[in-house]
């Protein structure tokens, strides 16, 4: 049998194959996959080249289904190359199955999590960067996009990054089957559209008949020929290729076939070809960087230190100490700091200008590859790339994200730059870590421990200066907290963290000149809070008075809340938190108006005293 009659024959059994399951499932996207199904083929028997046995060789291609809905296509390419067997691939979307209605890193070799549109070719570029500029070896990087989803802004993005950084290792392949959801996408199949897009952000683009093997054939041996730039393969298809029941029909999105059994005899009935998928023949190995050693930045007491300072200087001494550790920045370094390390490891740091979905996507993508990424911008801007944030941790991603000028403590810039929800946004996010140092001491401990935290790690950074009330040598770990100053007299317990710290305590010599003793408690780990901590206090006291600069609802105030709720008998807590629209002002003035500042915690403690 000659290859190209072997890859259709190939294609007509992924496709069977995706019908099968879905079928077995009762639900699933055997439309959206047998449109690709000739695309994955040719690319499976001779183009890939990948381990399926060794899913972690560093040498290995990568494969991303950027439409992680066509995943019945995906686990029939897993199916012939022997990576998981038939009877598995009809577990399909069942409780105890490692096959998920869209794929996730329990089914090795996937990479990453897909399934929310816009987010696999930003991820790819991720991936390819690592490849091209730190592991520094020739594996590819294969994303298989839909054509709906180049609708998305983040698949731009990443056009954009990918031709910048030049990234001849990253392929992708636009299924453009033209019908999405509902509708026709608004392109159609206008191929030659989407070519000249592509060409104008830099890439090397191709049209082809998705139907024809020979042609794709000749298309990837184009693409894996191209220098300089990336390639992007746009393919003609026809969604539900080859069963007349489906076959390009709007309607038929997301559902099993009505009569699987017709439609697999319709394309030739069951097969049970497998393809023998070259491995990776490059034996070189990651390139490793040196390093020079160095030792965490300290501070004196009573020194005046922005945290942002603190992270950038920090940031570098974990770099220096360890080759694995990459920086990535939102066009805002010299704010963030992180123009610390650019600087002084200039390989290890990646510009990811405003586009702050890439980044994120970049950040998961490097760490696929076991680097260590650190992604900075405002805190404001992370949360234009939530959903990256929240798909990262279906993926299993390590990422340390932090978010610089938090609060209305930043000042004149006003509310448009102030993050005021973001340590409710990443509270949320399952398995996170959150956490906001009030000093520069803290911060640098801080910063050196998320390199080694497992999920998605958060540092919230201030943009003025505050002043250093930990010492250097104290001990300050994620989950930990910071006692100020307690006695067996506390009548009130004030929680702060960040800049709101050093108004709680201030608030503290306010009330004790006024006859009230408070106990103060810097509360440097949001999630994990140090509950015992904080339930001690609730006992010693009962009240606790929470002070943050972030809005009342799912910060630091429902953290403490969560942790006091099932005491006995359970303390009175006040949220003080930011709760108007701030405006322009000066720092001061705006903790004065929002009313989180010592006068304002002073006087809301009377209240609660009834004094």
């Amino acid at each position: 049998m000659a290859d190209s009659d072997f890859r259709r024959e190939l294609a007509q059994q992924l496709r069977v194959d995706s019908i099968r399951c879905s079928a077995k499932a009762g639900s699933g996207h055997p439309t959206s996959s047998m449109s690709a199904a000739d695309l994955l083929a040719v690319l499976l028997d001779g183009h890939l080249r990948l381990d399926y046995q060794a899913p972690d060789d560093p040498r290995n291609d990568h494969l991303i289904f950027s439409k992680g809905h066509a995943s019945p296509l995906y686990y029939s390419v897993l199916k012939a190359a022997g990576a998981i067997t038939d009877e598995e691939l009809l577990t399909f979307r069942r409780l105890d199955s490692r096959l998920e209605g869209h794929p996730t890193p329990r089914i090795p070799p996937t990479d990453v999590a897909t399934g929310s549109l816009g987010q696999g070719l930003p991820i790819g570029v991720g991936i390819a960067l690592a490849g091209s500029k730190l592991d520094r070896l020739p594996y590819r990087v294969w994303v298989l996009c839909g054509d709906s989803e180049m609708a998305e802004g983040s698949i731009w993005e990443a056009f954009e990054h990918a031709a910048h950084a030049g990234l001849d290792n990253l392929i992708a392949i636009v299924d453009v089957n033209r019908l999405g959801q509902t509708r026709e996408t608004m392109t159609g199949w206008h191929l030659e559209r989407y070519a000249e897009r592509a060409r104008a952000f830099g890439w090397h683009a191709i049209t082809v008949d998705g139907h024809d093997v020979d042609a794709i054939e000749e298309a990837y041996q184009g693409a894996e020929a191209t220098t300089g730039k990336p390639t992007v393969v746009l393919a003609k298809t026809r969604k539900g290729r080859g069963v007349k029941a489906v076959e390009d029909l709007p309607g038929k999105h997301g559902k099993p076939l009505d009569d699987p059994e017709a439609a697999i005899a319709e394309l030739g009935g069951v097969r049970n070809l497998t393809v023998r998928v070259t491995r990776p023949e490059v034996r070189a190995k990651p390139y490793a960087f040196a390093v020079t050693g160095a030792e965490l930045p300290t501070w004196a007491l009573g020194e005046q230190v922005a945290t942002r300072q603190a992270y950038g200087d920090a940031l570098l001494a974990v770099g220096e100490q360890r080759g694995e550790v990459v920086a990535l920045d939102g066009e805002v370094s010299n704010s963030t700091h992180s123009d610390l390390f650019a600087k002084q490891l200039p390989d290890r740091y990646f510009e990811m200008f405003i586009a702050e979905q890439q980044m994120i996507a970049a950040a998961v993508g490097l760490q696929v590859r076991d680097w260590v990424p650190y992604a900075s911008t405002f805190a404001a801007f992370l949360s234009r790339a939530y959903d990256f944030v929240r798909m990262a941790a279906i993926s299993r991603a390590d990422l340390r994200l932090v978010g610089s000028h938090a609060g209305v403590s930043i000042g004149e810039d006003g509310p448009s730059q102030m993050a005021l929800e973001d340590m409710a946004a990443l509270r949320a996010v399952h398995g996170s870590t959150v956490l906001h140092p009030s000093d520069a001491n803290q911060t640098a401990q801080l910063v050196a421990q998320m390199a080694d935290r497992k999920g998605i790690s958060y540092l919230r950074t201030l943009r003025g200066k505050t002043v250093v009330r930990t010492p250097s040598t104290e001990d300050v770990h994620i989950g930990g907290s910071r006692v100020l100053r307690s006695s067996d007299a506390d009548e009130v317990a004030l929680l702060a963290c960040g800049i709101t710290v050093g108004e709680a305590e201030a608030a503290a010599d306010l009330l004790a000149s006024q006859g009230t003793t408070a106990r103060v408690i810097d509360c440097y780990s949001i999630k994990p809070l140090d509950e015992d901590t904080v339930r001690a206090a609730a006992r010693d006291t009962g009240l606790l008075v929470t002070v943050e600069d972030h809005w009342p609802e799912g910060g630091l105030g429902d953290a403490v809340l969560a942790a006091v709720s099932d005491l006995a008998r359970p303390p009175r807590v006040h949220k003080l938190a930011v709760r108007i629209m701030p405006t322009s002002g000066t720092p001061a003035e705006l903790l004065a108006a929002a009313e989180i500042d010592a006068p304002a915690i002073a006087k809301a403690v009377g209240s609660l005293l009834g004094r």
